[in-house]
């Protein structure tokens, strides 16, 4: 399953508090239109869950896996750097044998 850094994980709360939605904010990501180089990822913000997508929940940090997504993203870690008022996440490899969230050399 997907998992959230201590750094993305604490971004998301801050977005997802700031949004005004409800009843249960969070992030959802899904696929975006294909392309001749593939099909990117699209994060935005969501009241809540789709009926078929799949919740992470790390410490009130939701993120919401459209149906078709989850399986590709279910050995990744969702990162974020803070740069001003702007966040970029970014998706790695989940190194073997981590549990404390933290992707080495970030």
């Amino acid at each position: 399953m997907l998992t959230l850094t201590d750094s993305a994980a604490e971004a998301v709360r801050q977005i997802s508090a700031g949004s005004g939605l409800e009843p249960e904010p969070g992030l959802r990501i899904s696929a975006g239109p294909p392309t001749p180089e593939g099909t990117p990822l699209e994060i935005g913000l969501a009241g809540e869950p789709q009926p078929s997508d799949e919740t992470v929940d790390e410490g009130g940090a939701r993120i919401y896996l459209e149906e078709n997504v989850a399986p590709a993203l279910e050995d990744k870690v969702l990162d974020a750097a803070v740069e001003g008022d702007q966040v970029r996440f970014a998706l790695r490899e989940a190194q073997p044998g981590g549990s404390d969230g933290s992707v080495p050399g970030v």
